[in-house]
């Protein structure tokens, strides 16, 4: 007798949304090293700008955070300390990005992160209608409402976009 197949969307962050009846859509693809969010609106046929990056980020005291930001935009490091209010920002090496959040770096969630961490968000993202954010592993995004962001991470919206 064979296992049943392992559903796609077993992950810590799939399991924390369904823990908060959010409803949501699984959308895999085929991952693409270094592809980033570019590939896989490519792929699922949506508008970059709705497919949310997760970026783990650290201040000046090497404290973590999340930033969400928009597929076609990177971050003002410098804006989002100013408005988080700290005095600087740096993107984490990929391993710290991993300890903080126990994913894989492409595959990194907001959601059921080893360690709670402050979340920020693009303000531009709250007033989107569907995003896709990566669901807990590489080459899988899940949509979902963007106001669960608020809801569930308690992100802070902030102005820090800067085109790609």
């Amino acid at each position: 007798m064979s296992k049943p197949a392992r559903h796609v969307s077993a992950t810590p962050a799939t399991d924390f949304l369904r823990k908060h009846d959010v409803p949501f859509v699984e959308h895999p693809y085929e991952y693409v090293e270094h592809g980033g969010a570019r590939e896989s609106a490519r792929q699922l046929g949506w508008n970059l700008h709705a497919v949310v990056k997760t970026l783990v980020m650290e201040d000046e005291k090497a404290q973590p955070l999340i930033v969400l930001m928009h597929g076609d935009c990177e971050v003002s490091t410098k804006n989002l300390a100013r408005q988080s209010g700290r005095k600087r920002i740096q993107p984490c090496r990929p391993e710290v990005a991993q300890r903080h959040s126990g994913y894989q770096v492409g595959g990194t969630s907001p959601f059921g992160t080893r360690r709670r961490m402050p979340v920020y968000v693009e303000a531009g993202i709250l007033a989107l209608p569907r995003i896709l954010i990566n669901g807990g592993r590489r080459g899988f995004l899940v949509e979902i409402a963007p106001a669960c962001l608020s809801a569930l991470l308690d992100a802070q919206p902030v102005e820090c976009a800067l085109p790609d």
